[in-house]
């Protein structure tokens, strides 16, 4: 059958990049549904509604704080360590159509948790909507994937195996999700560590989480306790910030997507 060859994308070939470093990534996943009617309250009675994934990405970064675990990267040059970062740094995959494709970008936030949800939903908001050539981070990356294979491999080698360059260019933890298209479970691949998703709020007033982990880092006992621990932040630490002087700069919240 005769078909209409189609170039690949300069956004497309990175999401083939991305798959190609995360194949050797032993990821472990866990899952559970939390309780969170008391955010449910706060965030209905807002005065506007704050993003899921600006929620998320917060909660997170709060619960890693008191978990160094969760600000650790695996690095293998010189030789393979462990390399702990004073503050959490958030990629959070931000879904956007650019000419005509449907596409996922990632918006890098570091320190979220010193951060108010209204600025990182502000944060998420600006990489859906801003020109490509507006958001560093994807302009350093497409500028990279313009490179021919062998260079785009060597580039990728050193940003993810160098602690410091690693958590530059990748973070600390991913944020994704479809809950804004009807949910389900995402078990989402990156080059990790850690990559949180969350789906849509049940009828029971649960949501459902899953966090996926390279297995290198840590274990599953570890990230049960932070499954707890993110429920008790969500329904406290997020719900006093809610209740206050929440307001963000547009009327209406953008949710991570994930691919």
């Amino acid at each position: 059958m005769r078909g209409t060859p189609k170039k690949i994308s300069l956004l497309r070939r990175m999401v083939f990049d991305v798959m190609h470093t995360s194949m050797g990534v032993p990821f472990v996943t866990l899952s559970r549904p939390l309780q969170i009617r008391p955010l449910l309250e706060a965030r209905a009675g807002a005065k506007a509604t704050a993003g899921w994934a600006a929620i998320f990405v917060k909660a997170f970064a709060l619960v890693a704080r008191d978990e160094p675990i969760l600000r650790t990267l695996y690095a293998k040059w010189p030789w393979p360590t462990f390399y702990e970062l004073p503050k959490s740094v958030a990629m959070v995959a931000v879904a956007r159509v650019e000419d005509g494709e449907e596409c996922v970008v990632a918006q890098r936030i570091t320190g979220p948790e010193a951060l108010p949800i209204a600025e990182i939903d502000a944060l998420i908001r600006h990489s859906r909507e801003a020109p490509l050539q507006d958001l560093p981070m994807v302009r350093k990356m497409m500028l990279a994937m313009r490179l021919p294979l062998p260079l785009r491999r060597l580039a990728w080698l050193i940003g993810l195996n160098f602690g410091r360059q690693r958590a530059s260019y990748f973070g600390s933890y991913s944020v994704t999700s479809v809950a804004a298209f009807g949910g389900g479970q995402l078990h989402a691949i990156t080059p990790g560590p850690f990559i949180l998703s969350y789906g849509i709020v049940e009828p029971d007033q649960t949501i459902d989480v899953v966090i996926r982990w390279d297995h290198r880092i840590t274990d599953a006992v570890p990230i049960a306790r932070v499954l707890t621990r993110l429920e008790q932040v969500l329904n406290t630490e997020i719900v006093v910030e809610l209740r206050g002087n929440w307001q963000p700069a547009e009327p209406k919240p953008i949710r991570a997507v994930g691919t």
